[in-house]
């Protein structure tokens, strides 16, 4: 699961999990709590999990080095 920046595109956390044996990873659906700090989804291999942002990141820890794209491609 990776954490993004709306504004800049910028992926600023990734998280990894490892699913349980015998099934493989995948998320079914995702939601957001009340407050909208953490994210609860449910997985493949029938977990739940709470995920929220890491609260010691800032921008000296995690810095944007991203440059958009000019470029257009058509689909």
């Amino acid at each position: 699961m990776a954490i993004w920046d709306w504004k800049s595109g910028y992926k600023f956390q990734a998280l990894e999990t490892t699913a349980q044996p015998e099934f493989e990873a995948g998320i079914f659906a995702c939601t957001f709590d009340r407050t909208s700090l953490r994210l609860i989804t449910c997985e493949t291999d029938k977990t739940i999990k709470i995920w929220r942002e890491d609260p010691n990141t800032t921008p000296e820890t995690h810095p944007i080095q991203w440059k958009p794209s000019l470029a257009r491609t058509r689909f």
